[in-house]
């Protein structure tokens, strides 16, 4: 078929367009983000879920559609406890991840939850300027993990039947802690202790596995533990159990991207922390009237009564990390040094 002049003319105008197609779709770059909680809107649901929306949606914007972050929430691109590994090995992009769950790997993280070391909001997140929080970036930089935001939750316990207070309660009572050091803690207090995502909580109380389960305020709420529950100790105001829960990324990853896209990253990291720690004091609220509607007895800690769990972590958790390597025995000292 002959080429007339109007077809010439119309191939013409249509090859810059396809090549400028191509250069987009190419300069695109799609990160996938994982995290082991439930799913929501933007604007609804777990705060943790809705502020890894929140920072794919700010991403997009501000790189104008050169980066495009998807979020997996419900461990459903991979299993919980296999998410840092991966993102060493530049298998996974990103996570919302508990620090200490990396505890078998890099044991220096178990400092993200150590039991009666940091005790409210203020102490937290001063960390990240903190010398303690310049060698936590160091030591997860060399295990090639980038800490993008900083998230700290305040947790309690929902307890099946009797309440989980103070030390002499915990005998007897079959214990989720959240990490190793917790775990030291609950069993000097006289308490066996299992090991589990808190996404497995209910579950473990379910089935009776599980007597009490100490984790933030948001995953008593999200993982529907009311519904098992006779008992809450909040977090509320004071609280023994503080986890550091941050977005990370594999360094591997974050080192392949030009330079004005790893700042774009790390500058809405920072500015949605502010929203995280909303977020999770929210939460240390709408718990306790979650689970008294419920009704289950709402329980706080006494400055008293605090001063005795630290009493029992310090001469078993924390004694049980420092002396596991010279790193260990440094990062805890210099948390200590943060009122």
């Amino acid at each position: 078929m002959a080429l007339t002049r109007r077809t010439l003319v119309a191939a013409g105008l249509a090859a810059p367009a396809l090549i400028g197609l191509g250069r987009a779709a190419q300069a695109a770059t799609i990160l996938k983000l994982s995290h082991q909680f439930p799913g929501g809107t933007i604007d609804e649901g777990d705060f943790r879920d809705r502020m890894c929306r929140k920072f794919a949606a700010a991403v997009k914007e501000r790189s104008k559609g050169a980066i495009e972050v998807q979020v997996y929430p419900g461990s459903s691109l991979m299993k919980t406890n296999a998410q840092f590994s991966a993102m060493r090995k530049g298998a996974l992009d990103m996570s919302l991840y508990p620090l200490p769950y990396a505890g078998g790997e890099v044991p220096e993280t178990n400092i993200g939850l150590m039991p009666a070391l940091v005790t409210s909001y203020q102490q937290a997140m001063a960390w990240k300027k903190a010398p303690v929080g310049r060698k936590l970036t160091e030591i997860l930089l060399s295990k090639n993990i980038v800490l993008v935001s900083w998230v700290w939750q305040a947790g309690g316990v929902a307890s099946r039947e009797r309440p989980l207070v103070r030390p002499e309660d915990a005998k007897g009572l079959k214990v989720r802690g959240g990490s190793r050091e917790m775990d030291l803690m609950m069993k000097a207090a006289g308490a066996a202790t299992l090991s589990l995502p808190s996404n497995e909580s209910y579950a473990a109380m379910q089935t009776g596995a599980c007597d009490a389960v100490i984790t933030s305020s948001t995953s008593l709420i999200s993982f529907r533990l009311e519904e098992l529950s006779k008992s809450l100790t909040s977090g509320r105001g004071r609280s023994y159990w503080f986890m550091l829960e941050p977005i990370m990324m594999s360094k591997t990853v974050f080192d392949g991207l030009p330079q004005d896209q790893r700042d774009l990253i790390m500058a809405v990291g920072a500015e949605l922390e502010s929203f995280g720690q909303e977020g999770a004091q929210a939460d240390d609220t709408r718990v306790e009237q979650i689970f008294g509607k419920a009704g289950a007895k709402v329980e706080t800690l006494d400055e008293a009564t605090l001063g005795r769990w630290r009493d029992i972590a310090r001469d078993s958790a924390w004694k049980d990390y420092a002396a596991k390597s010279s790193s260990c025995a440094e990062m805890l000292k210099l948390a200590e040094a943060v009122a």
